[in-house]
């Protein structure tokens, strides 16, 4: 049986928070325009598909947060590889790692779901607003995919050390 060291449990932990800080901030961002959109599509059902894409539009956040949790999980071997037992110092480089994906997956999330609501009102007005609605929500986009980047620069540049 393997012996999990509290490396491996700062590393998983940090895998954890990945995925979880960003499916909140997607859940919620979801949810905001979510509650718009039912509102436009009451009163105007025919815009439903362009509802959709504004509402989809801050579900990513918690796809990177998972990639993220996924290349944790890969590098420290608990996917695809036997579990390696890394030390203390390289557990918490792991945990500090997932915590740009996750942070700023979560706040980008929650605040797109407001724009993609707010787009949506737009919408509601005049459907060819639908492009300069999706460009405004898209930008807040932007520093998730950020926060991904560093997240994954800051995975692949740890050398794990075993503990």
């Amino acid at each position: 049986m393997f012996d999990v060291s509290a490396g491996l449990v700062l590393a998983v932990l940090g895998a954890a928070i990945a995925a979880a800080l960003g499916g909140i901030g997607s859940s919620v961002g979801v949810g905001l325009a979510g509650q718009s959109g039912t509102g436009v599509i009451s009163e105007k059902p025919e815009l439903f598909g362009k509802v959709l894409l504004m509402q989809a539009l801050p579900g990513t956040q918690g796809i990177y947060g998972f990639l993220g949790a996924l290349l944790i999980l890969i590098q420290v071997g608990l996917i695809g590889g036997t579990p390696v037992d890394i030390d203390l110092a390289t557990g918490w480089q792991f945990f500090g790692a997932g915590l740009p994906v996750g942070l700023a997956g979560m706040i980008s999330g929650i605040h797109q779901g407001k724009v993609s609501a707010a787009g949506l009102n737009a919408i509601a007005k005049d459907a060819t607003n639908t492009g300069k609605a999706v460009i405004m929500s898209a930008m807040v986009e932007t520093y998730a995919v950020l926060g991904l980047l560093v997240s994954v620069l800051l995975i692949f540049g740890i050398t794990v050390q075993t503990g």
